[in-house]
C-alpha cells in the first residue's frame, strides 16, 4: 500500500514544481516575452495556450477539462488500485503530475501557461507539465513494448521445455 501512496505523493510534488515555475514565468517572464538560454536552440518564451498540444482544440476549455479530469481520475485509479511494476508506476505517475499541472491552469485561467522554446526546431512551445506527459507516455510505450517481449520469450522457453518447437513441431 505504500507504493501508491508514494506515487500520489510524487505527482503532487510534480504539481508544485509545475506550479511554481509557472508563478515565476507569469511574474517574471511574461513582462520580458523571451530570455535567450542557448542562442539559437533555446529560449524561455511566454506564451498562453487555450488548446492542447500544438493549440489543438484551442478554446475549447470546458471540453479539455471534462476530458482531462476523466481521463486523470483513470490514472488515479490505476496507481491506487493496480498492482503495477516500478516503470509503469513512474510512467503513470508522471502522467498524473503533469495532467494535473496543466489542468490546475486550465480551470482556474482558462489557458495553460507555456515557456520552453525549442528554437534549432519547428515546435510548439510547451511547459514542465507537458516534458512529464510526454515522458510518462515514452516510458509507458517503452515498458509495454518490454513486457510484451518478455512475455513472448517466456512463452517460447515454456513450449520448449514442453518438448515442441516455436513451429508446432514436436
Amino acid at each position: 500500500m505504500i507504493f501508491p501512496f508514494l506515487s500520489v505523493l510524487s505527482a503532487g510534488v510534480l504539481v508544485v514544481i509545475d506550479q511554481l515555475i509557472k508563478q515565476w514565468a507569469n511574474a517574471v517572464l511574461q513582462p520580458l516575452g523571451a530570455i535567450t538560454v542557448i542562442p539559437g536552440i533555446l529560449e524561455l518564451r511566454y506564451y498562453l495556450n487555450d488548446g492542447m498540444a500544438f493549440s489543438m482544440l484551442a478554446g475549447k476549455q470546458t471540453l479539455l477539462i471534462a476530458i482531462t479530469s476523466i481521463m486523470l481520475v483513470c490514472v488515479l485509479g490505476l496507481l491506487l488500485f493496480r498492482k503495477m511494476g516500478p516503470w509503469e508506476r513512474v510512467s503513470w505517475t508522471l502522467i498524473l503530475g503533469g495532467g494535473i499541472g496543466n489542468l490546475i491552469d486550465r480551470f482556474f485561467h482558462g489557458v495553460v501557461v507555456d515557456y520552453i522554446n525549442v528554437l534549432f526546431v519547428n515546435f510548439a512551445v510547451f511547459n514542465f507539465a507537458d516534458v512529464c506527459i510526454t515522458t510518462g507516455v515514452i516510458l509507458l510505450m517503452l515498458w509495454i513494448l518490454y513486457d510484451s517481449f518478455q512475455k513472448e520469450r517466456d512463452e517460447k522457453r515454456a513450449k520448449q521445455q514442453d518438448g515442441t518447437t516455436t513451429d508446432g513441431t514436436v
